[in-house]
């Protein structure tokens, strides 16, 4: 029978798949419904647990696209490592960049119970180890490193293949010339109480206003430059720049109007 495929946002498990200790009909039944599932969807292999069984069980393609039965399969030699790109029918279309063994050896046994030992390389080997993956309770997320999961987590929220340049991040590097802006105006501010016990700062506060105007000209260019690496926030990067622009310009009108009539 066909099942449905379980797929991101649906968690699959927490847990570790449960080894096969009784070989009857159900667990026959189990294999023959990731035979169907696999021929229904076009696919080179499947656990278990990706269609909502928690038994150690996956089926897959040899080379000659004949289905081998895995019962509680064990990976127990590697050779070699391979970075190949990856997709999986749990993220849908999205892809991943993995590295894996190229060559691996796996014990499992078969519906009758007799241990058995399988060599696989290239495109056979890789399925086997995601199909694996699975009966850990884990996907070929876990193989990543963290900025490599940030990416890929950022191309699930925003789409399929968005790159990480097309995602909208919390942070930006303009942030940093905006705080030295801030400190700037705090600077003003302090000018301007100290104008009260000391004669001739004026100069000091006209200086330290032109540089909030500089700084605030290469934050908007910069801005805008930083702005256009990231296209699926567009529109409300625009506005908020524009309004921390505003924003500036009006506590710097206000704090060079009051220095002008209590400094000079």
């Amino acid at each position: 029978m066909v099942k449905n495929l379980i797929q991101y946002p649906t968690p699959l498990s927490l847990q570790y798949a449960t080894d096969v200790r009784v070989f009857n009909e159900e667990l026959f039944s189990l294999i023959d419904d990731l035979k169907d599932t696999i021929k229904e969807n076009n696919l080179d292999g499947l656990s278990a647990f990706q269609i909502g069984n928690y038994y150690n069980v996956i089926v897959v393609k040899d080379k000659n696209n004949n289905f081998i039965e895995m019962i509680n399969p064990r990976l127990i030699a590697h050779s070699g490592v391979v970075t190949t790109e990856e997709n999986t029918t749990y993220y849908g279309d999205v892809g991943a960049t993995i590295q894996r063994y190229a060559n691996i050896t796996v014990v499992f046994q078969d519906r009758d119970g007799k241990d058995c030992s399988y060599k696989a390389s290239g495109k056979e080997a890789i399925t086997i180890q995601r199909k694996i993956d699975y009966t850990f309770g884990a996907t070929f997320i876990q193989k990543m490193s963290k900025d490599e999961r940030d990416k890929f987590e950022n191309k699930l929220q925003y789409g399929i293949d968005v790159g990480i340049a097309d995602y909208c991040p919390t942070t930006f590097k303009r942030d940093y010339i905006l705080k030295f802006i801030n400190l700037l105006l705090i600077g003003m501010v302090g000018i301007f109480i100290a104008s009260f016990f000391k004669d001739g700062l004026w100069s000091y506060q006209l200086y330290t206003a032109l540089s909030v105007v500089v700084s605030t000209v290469v934050y908007f260019f910069y801005a805008q430059y930083e702005g256009k690496k990231y296209t699926s926030c567009t529109s409300c990067q625009i506005g908020n720049i524009f309004g921390e622009v505003f924003i500036v310009f009006v506590k710097l009108s206000i704090l060079t109007i009051s220095s002008y009539f209590f400094i000079k």
